[in-house]
């Protein structure tokens, strides 16, 4: 996009004076930030418009997921129409600092973890494509949650991100859908995001749903003054579209959940289906030539049994030609080798929030038992383990496999566990459905816009090529062994860190050295990721320090960052844990100038992009054979953070890129896990044979941590020696303490450390989202680039 300084100006006071009857002198920074937003978005109307038009003639790809966790939109839409300097340099001039203008975004509540943020990078990805896709989701109104700390605790409190509205979406009232549940129906009322592309015209969309009630208020009872059950109906519809993955610990929650996940598949779908019949008429032998729907894991997989009651119900389409349609349309991305994380829902609570749909399911679950039953005669108990419907449960993921044409894993690995182990049954049968696309993170994002110094120092070296084809980085090789060059890529990391420092002051009053060693895991909190592991080796090396003040050590900082689901105890339970050790390390003057332990509140996207270039330990420990993919670990290695992880997920692929030299791998392997488990695993040998793990395992329950009464130290200390330690968290202690001080003693050599960051940044450009989609495209969806004119 051209900028033009006069317009934009004429623009900004046009919008001011008419929102706020204020001028640009007088502004305030949300002022000008609102002004701003409203500014870019009627800069891009007409493009956007344009991009929906063209699409509608060809084939798209709608994905449809349960998270977008896209983080602020300004900056990372400044940067994509190619005008971010330029904008910064003109409210400069006029005496506006951007940084306040942009602290004035909220992040868009709309995800937690990986899953959502991979789902925002494929939107970002799509868009500079020129690829015909669109989003689908929830407009949650208050997010998961903000977290805050209390005496180490979590506290959750509600994300109010659209409290002042949303500059960055528009209500679509003339799109909007009624959704027909069991014993109600809600309006889902469309608010549509722009997805701008770098370097493009092409403006993609995320069209996020609101539920409504169709009646706000019950007159005659609210007149009768009975003013709580007046607005009943508005509330219970509204709780709907109000938080991201609301507590699901009893029955009610299990059935808002579910409400959630066919509230926004059936708008979605009745609004895919709507379009479509606006070009194609009645043709639906047509749809999969013209829709490819992805599934982004178990979450919309309702989308299948709601695809044929429209089809059968009110299109009239033939049971056995509807179920051909839906075949050849859906494709299904499974993103867990956990088994809590395969949705299965009771039938009882599925009949009773969507009795057709679940007859529809039934239906669908008694054609695959007679299928299996032919196709295996002689092997009653494969056919029971592949039933959708077993013990009075419906498996989604079942469901998902026999109703798409693609199953794709995330990670080589992943899908290789899936095919041989997870999912074998269903790999044997369905060969030609499973296929892997390794995840990927957007560039623009991760580096362009959260690290500007590496970004315009990279450029300088090779060129900007990297931004829209990132196996560019490659070319860095070239420079490994240019200390000119292993030097400045340190400066910049050293620039990024006390950059971090000074947020961590601002905003924690926690003063660290940006000297030291910074070792970050911020993740989602879960057992399998293991943080436990993390902070007993911390806690063993504090027991270290303070028993030889003179040992050999470079000061590290150990930064997590993590949010954990309400109605989990025991990883709530960890994040005191990590806080009641950071206290005591923190408070003790022995050791205040070689150990610090933060952690960071309410880890977020915009949180994100401070600490990824900051760090020089990338943290992924997590128990092999547990994480598909990981998609912060690319982020790490993007901004040339060393990778201290297990063979697990895409760690298995940055290693085979950058190298094993490069990285610090520890622990046990697949294999070595399912070898250990047959011969039986006995947490108390390394309890009782590795020096210093029983007294960390034991200052759980011997008062030297204190869990304040709760009961949750006991807890973990019985998970770990009573009931089996399930993550091989004391197994693997003793690699990962080795490995620890392997990267103690290699950060004193700056040179050798700078080429490891510049081996991982110049080997990152596999791990590009441009690439994963680019597959999705070719191999799953059959979608060509449609690139409108310029």
């Amino acid at each position: 996009m051209e900028f033009n300084k006069e317009k934009w100006k004429e623009k900004l006071e046009e919008r001011l004076l008419e929102n706020f009857s204020v001028t640009l002198k007088d502004a305030s920074p949300f002022e000008v930030y609102r002004a701003l937003g409203e500014t870019v978005m009627s800069f891009i109307a007409k493009d956007w418009y344009e991009t929906k038009q063209e699409y509608s003639k060809t084939k798209q790809a709608f994905y449809l997921s349960a998270e977008f966790l896209m983080g602020r939109a300004l900056g990372n839409n400044l940067i994509n129409l190619g005008i971010d300097k330029e904008v910064k340099e003109f409210l400069q001039e006029l005496g506006i600092d951007y940084n306040q203008v942009e602290d004035e975004e909220e992040d868009a509540a709309l995800g937690n973890g990986g899953l959502g943020r991979l789902a925002a990078c494929f939107m970002d990805s799509l868009a500079t494509l020129n690829l015909p896709g669109q989003g689908y989701s929830i407009r949650y109104r208050n997010g998961i949650f903000n977290q805050y700390l209390r005496d180490g605790y979590q506290v959750e409190k509600p994300e109010t991100w659209l409290k002042y509205g949303d500059v960055w979406s528009i209500m679509k009232p003339e799109d909007e859908v009624i959704v027909n549940f069991g014993n109600t129906s809600v309006r889902a009322l469309p608010y549509d995001m722009p997805i701008i592309g770098y370097g493009t015209n092409n403006i993609n969309t995320l069209r996020l749903w609101e539920a409504h009630s169709i009646v706000d208020l019950d007159l005659g009872v609210f007149n009768q003054q009975d003013y709580l059950h007046a607005t009943q109906d508005k509330t219970l519809a509204e709780d709907i579209s109000r938080v991201l993955y609301p507590n699901d610990s009893t029955d009610e929650g299990k059935k808002l959940r579910l409400r959630q996940q066919y509230f926004f598949v059936s708008a979605s779908l009745q609004d895919i289906i709507k379009n479509f019949k606006k070009v194609h008429g009645r043709e639906f032998s047509k749809i999969p030539e013209f829709i490819a729907i992805q599934l982004n894991d178990t979450h919309p997989v309702i989308a299948i049994p709601e695809l044929m009651r429209i089809l059968v119900d009110i299109e009239g389409v033939l049971w056995e030609d509807a179920w051909e349609i839906v075949k050849k349309t859906f494709s299904y991305t499974n993103h867990t080798i956990l088994a809590e994380a395969l949705e299965k829902w009771w039938v009882g609570l599925y009949q009773e929030v969507v009795p057709r749909i679940f007859q529809i399911t039934e239906g669908i679950h008694n054609q695959f038992k007679n299928e299996l039953a032919a196709l295996y005669p002689n092997d009653i108990d494969k056919q029971n383990r592949m039933q959708i419907i077993q013990g009075n449960m419906i498996h989604m993921a079942w469901l998902a496999i026999y109703g798409s044409h693609k199953v794709n894993g995330v990670a080589e690995l992943h899908t290789k566990i899936l095919k041989e182990r997870e999912l074998k049954d269903w790999y044997e049968l369905y060969p030609e459905k499973f296929l892997n696309k390794t995840n990927g993170i957007t560039q623009r994002r991760w580096l362009l816009k959260s690290n500007p110094q590496l970004a315009s120092y990279i450029t300088e070296l090779i060129g900007d090529a990297w931004i829209k084809d990132l196996s560019e980085l490659k070319k860095l090789e070239q420079f490994i062994n240019d200390e000119k060059v292993l030097n400045k890529i340190w400066d910049i990391k050293i620039e990024k860190k006390k950059e971090l420092v000074e947020y961590l002051r601002e905003t924690q009053g926690i003063d660290i050295n940006p000297k030291s060693i910074f070792d970050v895991q911020v993740k989602r909190m879960h057992e399998y990721k293991r943080q436990l592991l993390n902070i007993f080796q911390v806690y063993d090396l504090y027991q270290q320090l303070k028993q030889n003040p003179n040992k050999d050590f470079t000061p590290t900082t150990y930064i997590y960052g993590a949010k954990a689901a309400p109605g989990y105890k025991v990883a709530k339970g960890i994040i005191r844990l990590i806080n009641d050790v950071a206290q005591i390390v923190n408070g003790d003057s022995d050791v205040k100038d070689k150990l610090k332990v933060v952690f960071v509140e309410n880890y977020r996207v915009t949180v994100a992009e401070k600490i990824f270039p900051a760090a020089d330990i990338s943290e992924q420990i997590s128990t092999a054979g547990k994480e598909a993919s990981g998609t912060g670990n690319m982020k790490f290695m993007l901004n040339g953070a060393i990778t201290l992880g297990t063979l697990d997920g895409a760690n298995v692929e940055i290693v085979k890129e950058a190298g094993e030299e490069n990285e610090y791998i520890f622990g046990m392997r697949v294999k070595d896990i399912d070898e250990l488990r047959k011969k039986g695993y006995d947490p108390r040998f390394p309890y009782n044979n590795v020096t210093g793990l029983k007294q960390v395992v034991d200052a759980l329950i011997d008062g030297k941590l204190s869990d304040l009464g709760s009961g949750i130290y006991r807890e973990i200390h019985s998970l770990l020696m009573e009931r089996g330690d399930q993550y091989f968290v004391l197994e693997d202690f003793e690699d990962y303490r080795r490995k620890q001080r392997e990267i103690n003693r290699d950060y004193k050599d700056k040179i050798s450390w700078a080429k490891k960051m510049l081996k991982n940044i110049a080997n990152a450009g596999k791990f590009s989202s441009d690439r994963t989609i680019l597959e999705y495209a070719n191999e799953i969806w059959d979608i060509k680039e449609t690139k409108i004119k310029q």
